[in-house]
């Protein structure tokens, strides 16, 4: 029966490869999308461990934080290039919850954040629709299996669509942002540590758009946390 099961996986193998999402190698967990390989070879920050890190700098004089963090170094032509592209363009939500799964366990043992509830910024329903999710709310997904936290992912919205920030400067994305988000819901974040959640953390002025809208709730503490940061 064992040898019936093992040709079984063998031949569903060959027909349906489960492949690492980073360098192809067919050696890792069935339950994993990264292989043990990429998953060292991912450039972390270690931003979580220390206050007035470069993301906390980022909002230094803008935006009230309890802690903030970006977990990997973004690089044009790096690995973490590959892997966004493939969770935020070609719908491998997979690895983005495995990449969630991550974030969480790296902001549990830093012991800095303490949050009562998680938050995804939210993206323009059109786009989200285009892509199949918001790429926040999955990472948030992954968070929340490690941090065991509630996912509050209706609480703001986004109904108005912004042009690109790629190439836009610091003032000119903050402009772009500004008035975007609607807060639809404070009661759940009053009185609560809110731990904010997006994927990169560029010049942080959509983030800084987005937690000047939650922080309308009454006596919020706020964080912000990315999978990625970029390194300048």
């Amino acid at each position: 029966m064992t040898d019936l099961k093992e040709i079984k996986n063998s031949f569903i193998h060959l027909l349906f490869p489960h492949i690492c999402c980073g360098c192809g190698s067919d050696i890792l967990s069935e339950k994993n999308a990264l292989c043990m390989r990429c998953l060292e070879a991912m450039p972390e920050t270690n931003f979580e461990l220390y206050p007035g890190n470069p993301v906390e700098k980022l909002f230094w004089g803008r935006l009230q934080l309890f802690a903030a963090t970006g977990q990997f170094y973004f690089t044009k032509e790096s690995l973490m290039q590959h892997l966004m592209h493939q969770f935020k363009y070609k719908g491998n939500r997979e690895l983005g919850l495995q990449l969630g799964r991550i974030m969480g366990e790296q902001i549990q043992r830093s012991g800095r954040f303490r949050a009562d509830a998680l938050v995804p910024l939210p993206l323009f329903p059109a786009k989200e629709k285009r892509r199949g999710y918001n790429q926040a709310a999955v990472l948030c997904e992954g968070i929340q299996k490690v941090l065991n936290i509630p996912l509050l992912d209706k609480v703001i919205i986004r109904p108005q669509h912004t042009e690109t920030q790629t190439k836009k400067g610091r003032i000119e994305r903050w402009k772009n942002m500004e008035g975007k988000f609607i807060l639809t819901d404070p009661g759940p974040l009053s009185h609560k540590h809110i731990l904010l959640i997006d994927d990169v953390a560029t010049t942080g002025a959509t983030l800084e758009a987005c937690g000047m809208e939650l922080m309308k709730a009454e006596n919020m503490t706020l964080s912000v946390a990315t999978l990625c940061v970029a390194s300048r």
